[in-house]
């Protein structure tokens, strides 16, 4: 495991492009890195608390912008494109992590803060939600007591969700339409985070031990150490290597994969 960048605050969603580099968020300090054959810029300032980050089909970023409470899509000029900041006229909390399906909706979450006090102004739960290719937002489920992480199997018939609040990965079957059914909890581990499958079916869970590895019937099959506590991760060129982002630094771990393409 090399790590190849630190000095950050708190950093989150790796997502590395197609065309050769890696994107990543520095919550607190509300900027989105790129790192490119080690040179590192800034990619955008004022993130608005940018955390989970994906690439649709066309290769535009998808951000879960928590302090703004939204979903956005970077287009092709550098505007950005509001997809989801409310449901039913109530605005989000903090949306934290999506993953980008093959028919071109995404599944996002949205947990709810500890202790929040109420606001009338906002959903009054912790969900997961779609945004349907058409553009409309449904409630997917809200049977987790706090979503985090969110990825999906290899074949596209599962949604998987870490739930921080029960210290569970629960898994969902999904319809033509891209509901969610089926829910159940299929492995349980300490603060489960981001996470990611691979071709095989395994998920690798950024979890308080390090990243857990997960067969696709729930066996944990080993637990990778990382030297600061991971958030989360991502597959690297080619969907090869693991790109994990830990606190203060991003690391790279190789020969792991081939990771689940969803974009």
């Amino acid at each position: 495991m090399e790590r190849v960048a630190t000095g950050f605050q708190f950093t989150e969603g790796p997502v590395f492009s197609r065309i050769g580099f890696l994107l990543f968020s520095d919550i607190p300090a509300e900027r989105i890195y790129q790192l490119e054959r080690g040179e590192l810029r800034v990619f955008r300032q004022n993130s608005r608390g940018a955390n989970g980050l994906s690439f649709d089909r066309q290769g535009r970023l998808l951000a879960c912008e928590g302090k703004a409470g939204r979903v956005t899509r970077t287009e092709k000029d550098s505007s950005l494109s509001v997809l989801a900041d409310r449901f039913e006229g109530k605005r989000f909390w903090a949306p934290n992590d999506l993953v980008y399906a093959i028919d071109g909706s995404i599944y996002f979450t949205d947990p709810m803060p500890r202790q929040a006090a109420s606001d009338p102004a906002k959903t009054g739960f912790s969900a997961v939600y779609q945004i349907t290719r058409h553009g409309a937002v449904r409630l997917a489920t809200r049977e987790p007591a706090r979503p985090n992480g969110v990825a999906l199997s290899p074949d596209q018939l599962v949604l998987y969700v870490a739930d921080s609040g029960a210290d569970c990965i629960r898994a969902y079957d999904i319809s033509g339409d891209g509901g969610l059914s089926g829910g159940r909890i299929l492995a349980r581990c300490r603060r489960p985070d981001g996470l990611k499958t691979d071709e095989a079916g395994n998920l690798y869970v950024a979890a308080e031990d390090g990243i857990a590895v997960f067969s696709p019937e729930g066996k944990l099959r080993e637990t990778i150490s990382v030297p600061e506590r991971p958030s989360n991760l991502n597959w690297g060129p080619g969907f090869y290597g693991l790109y994990i982002t830990a606190r203060t630094s991003i690391y790279f771990l190789p020969g792991r994969g081939p990771g689940t393409r969803t974009y």
